[in-house]
């Protein structure tokens, strides 16, 4: 499936991670990540030799700000995994969605027009100021349709992140929770720093994602993978990003 002898010039790390990265903006030119095709390969190149093999893209749709659908999706990732071709960058590259819960998302459930990552999971979202009102039914409507709802980035929103109880309920519930690696790093700053490390010490995270929007976050990835504490604080984490396949 993947070329390992590609480019054995390179020194690629050993992450202390799953090789399978299920949150990423990389297609370009449909939200707030990859602008340009050569964005998008520059940060896939990126990602490969930190030693990534497979990438979900997962493009925002957030009807008022990017409202993408399936069939915008699957064209983009069409056409980046031709450039990955003519490039000869053999990885990986598969996409799904990150869903912003409002009124159009419950019309896209109704309909069953989701796009889901390996294994029936939903990546969901929220706005950063307030939960959203119809959060608890949205999570029930999903599993009563056989879907596994995760939400993103957990440790980002401020009237959830200091809550382990609340957390733990989700979870209990069914709710998986993902937890962005940039966090660690401070990249969002202090809160939701020290809100990634209480959550991964609590046993609450499932998946790991980098949210990379652009050539930058991957290079903040590298420092990641470098930093021995991150690595200690990780290392005896069982992600299920190894399970999307």
């Amino acid at each position: 499936m993947f070329d390992f002898l590609k480019k054995l010039s390179r020194t690629t790390t050993n992450p202390p991670l799953p090789q399978v990265d299920m949150h990423a903006h990389l297609l370009p030119g449909i939200d707030d990540g990859a602008a340009t095709m050569e964005d998008s390969l520059a940060m896939i190149e990126g990602m490969y030799d930190l030693g990534y093999r497979h990438l979900i893209a997962t493009p925002h749709i957030y009807q008022e700000f990017y409202p993408n659908t399936t069939a915008i999706i699957q064209e983009k990732l069409q056409l980046v995994r031709q450039a990955l071709t003519r490039k000869g960058l053999h990885i990986r590259l598969d996409a799904a969605a990150e869903y912003f819960l409002d009124d159009h998302f419950d019309k896209l459930l109704h309909q069953d027009d989701i796009m889901v990552l390996p294994g029936g999971y939903v990546l969901i979202e929220m706005s950063f100021v307030a939960e959203h009102p119809n959060f608890r039914q949205t999570l029930f409507d999903l599993q009563m349709k056989g879907y596994k709802p995760i939400l993103a980035h957990p440790e980002r929103y401020p009237y959830l992140n200091q809550n382990i109880l609340a957390l733990e309920n989700l979870v209990d519930g069914g709710c998986r929770l993902q937890l962005n690696l940039l966090s660690l790093l401070g990249h969002y700053g202090k809160g939701p720093q020290l809100a990634a490390e209480r959550l991964l010490k609590h046993k609450l995270i499932s998946m790991v994602g980098t949210d990379v929007h652009n050539i930058q976050h991957v290079d903040l990835l590298a420092q990641l993978h470098k930093s021995s504490a991150i690595r200690r604080l990780l290392k005896d984490y069982d992600f299920e990003n190894s399970k999307l396949v």
